[in-house]
């Protein structure tokens, strides 16, 4: 992967472990989560190669986010799978992140019945990228 390319998705990775670990609305909803989540992006128009980004989610804490190499043998509980593009209007706020999922905007692998049991953590998961996400938008 072209290390240009990854920069700012370094950064981004660094500023929301750091936000889910500072905000306290989110570590008090998503206290009973457990399991972590990679997220595809597909390339589009916008970028031109796939990009692998990483979370471990536990109690309300990220105990890890970075760009994750595809060569990786992890298995996330929850793989998301999404073009750019798309992965951009949920972080804009154009589209909500559940009428993505239920839209096929966004593709989920996991346990969905899991997963819908936890709609206001991953809503806040959401808000808390969207209140650091500037420069994408």
């Amino acid at each position: 992967m072209n290390t240009t390319a990854v920069f700012p998705y370094v950064e981004w990775m660094q500023a929301t472990k750091d936000k889910l670990n500072s905000d306290e609305q989110y570590a008090q909803v998503a206290r009973n989560w457990e399991g972590d989540l990679r997220l595809i992006l597909e390339p589009d128009v916008n970028i031109n190669e796939t990009v692998w980004l990483y979370w471990d989610f536990w109690h309300g804490k990220c105990r890890e986010a970075y760009v994750e190499d595809q060569s990786s043998s992890k298995t996330p509980a929850f793989v998301l799978t999404a073009p750019y593009g798309n992965f951009v209007k949920v972080l804009s706020g154009e589209v909500g992140p559940m009428q993505a999922l239920m839209g096929r905007m966004l593709k989920v692998k996991g346990s969905f019945p899991y997963f819908m049991r936890n709609v206001p953590t991953i809503l806040n998961f959401v808000r808390c990228c969207q209140e650091i996400t500037k420069v994408w938008r």
